[in-house]
């Protein structure tokens, strides 16, 4: 019998709206991988296009459930997170991820914290910069261009990109910490039609593009990430998750916008979970 694979999913729960908890688990859990949860924070709505909504910060419940899990001697074969409710938690993270590392644990960080060359509101200017010593840890990240940009602390470009500017901007990713790691960075396109992402394994540099839509659809990144980290745990290689990514992605994006739902509520990704050879 095949062995289920566990993964520590550490990210907010958006009570409405697809995106962090609400998509990895039931894509991880789709997968065949089981997902453990550890919120970082309580929000009432995700806070793309929502004003007015609710939030708890989790951060003082985060240690005390690593630690009961220490108890109980659980392993995981991937550790993965996300949304940070604070930058208090990026060093409550360090924590967690010295608990449970073990030399075949893949940890994933998503660096989530900005989109459109622009910081998310909640969090301070300094959270960048601690986000990435945060990232020193990983074996790999997925930042889109915006995230990229603000890692390096370098400028941010819009695109269209060039390959040569990719090529550096994801070994310079690959060498944050001076641990060198495997990286995804999405958001990346050539010309005006296409969108996609580039892989960098340590080696070669990857890339995987779709058919472009105009339209913002939050939670998607947070979707990429979680059937990557699935593919990973199923056995592929890094070039082959990121083109299951963006495949995946790019069919729930194409349900969506046919549809005509409102983009504030995320992509359809329940569609695409109910056909097996989609993840």
């Amino acid at each position: 019998m095949k062995k289920i694979k566990r993964a520590a999913a550490i990210h907010d729960i958006s009570c409405f709206g697809r995106c962090s908890l609400t998509v990895a688990l039931p894509i991880l859990s789709a997968a065949g991988v089981n997902c453990s949860v550890v919120p970082t924070a309580v929000l009432s709505t995700h806070t793309g296009g929502f004003d007015g909504f609710t939030y708890r910060d989790l951060t003082e419940d985060i240690l005390p459930i690593a630690r009961h899990w220490q108890s109980l001697r659980l392993k995981f074969d991937a550790l993965y997170s996300g949304f940070l409710g604070s930058t208090a938690q990026v060093d409550i993270l360090r924590e967690f991820f010295k608990l449970f590392h073990r030399p075949e644990t893949i940890i994933l960080i998503d660096p989530v914290m900005g989109d459109n060359g622009k910081l998310y509101k909640t969090f301070s200017q300094d959270f960048p910069h601690e986000m990435a010593k945060l990232c020193h840890m990983a074996d790999l990240i997925t930042p889109n261009m915006t995230e990229a940009a603000l890692l390096l602390n370098e400028p941010y470009h819009k695109g269209p990109h060039t390959q040569a500017y990719i090529e550096t901007t994801i070994k310079k990713l690959a060498a944050l910490g001076g641990k060198s790691k495997q990286v995804v960075l999405t958001g990346v396109y050539f010309c005006e039609n296409e969108l996609g992402a580039a892989a960098y394994d340590g080696s070669k540099v990857y890339y995987a593009m779709a058919e472009k839509i105009s339209q913002h659809y939050p939670g998607t990144g947070d979707v990429f990430a979680s059937v990557l980290l699935a593919a990973l745990l199923n056995g592929a290689n890094l070039s082959t998750g990121m083109e299951q990514a963006v495949a995946f992605v790019s069919d729930c994006i194409k349900d969506t916008h046919e549809s005509g739902a409102d983009p504030r509520f995320g992509v359809h990704f329940e569609h695409m979970l109910m056909s097996p050879k989609n993840i």
